[in-house]
């Protein structure tokens, strides 16, 4: 079997060493950790659920806050395209343009009379309670994520999101096919 050397090939071994999906080499072997980054296996994203108006993965995001504050993911109709979700939406956008998103996830947001949690951190040895929660957040990848809200249909190749909210990105390049960081980088 002959080593995938493509783009493409890196992006599926990241992939699937990151949600603990066995990967076989050329050799047959298997060749990414089952246990995934740090013990923890990351969700598979679809790029369908990214709403590129907010910079968020909708899906997740509603998974994670009706997983644990499930009043709030009703309150704000997160299932529906209502005015009441956009406006949350738009709120969360607003925080995450002023505070920058670390900071959103590690102080939540308040959003009218409601203040939301949006992320849970690793909880100290033996505090049970911080350990249930913190196991509720959503660590997701996903790749070829298209963020362009035009027709040029500009993707990146991976995304990192914490409960739908964008923590890294990824555009892979290939020496193989001379390709060097200065084409990952958009000069202004």
């Amino acid at each position: 079997m002959k080593t995938d050397t493509s783009e493409k090939g890196l992006e599926s071994l990241i992939i699937n060493t990151m949600t603990c999906q066995p990967s076989t080499g050329s050799s047959g072997l298997a060749v990414s950790d089952v246990s995934g980054s740090y013990g923890q296996c990351w969700i598979p994203g679809s790029a369908q659920d990214y709403d590129a108006d907010y910079a968020i993965d909708l899906a997740q995001l509603t998974a994670f806050l009706e997983a644990t504050q499930p009043e709030l993911a009703e309150t704000f109709d997160l299932g529906n395209a209502s005015p009441t979700r956009l406006k949350f939406l738009s709120r969360l956008q607003g925080e995450i343009t002023r505070r920058g998103t670390i900071d959103v996830l590690r102080n939540g947001i308040k959003h009218g009379p409601h203040d939301i949690d949006l992320f849970y951190g690793t909880p100290s040895p033996g505090n049970l309670k911080a350990g249930e929660r913190y196991a509720l957040n959503r660590f997701s990848i996903t790749r070829q994520l298209h963020y362009s809200r035009d027709e040029t249909k500009l993707s990146l190749d991976l995304c990192a999101f914490i409960n739908g909210l964008p923590v890294a990105t990824f555009e892979l390049k290939n020496n193989l096919t001379k390709q060097t960081v200065e084409d990952a980088v958009e000069l202004f």
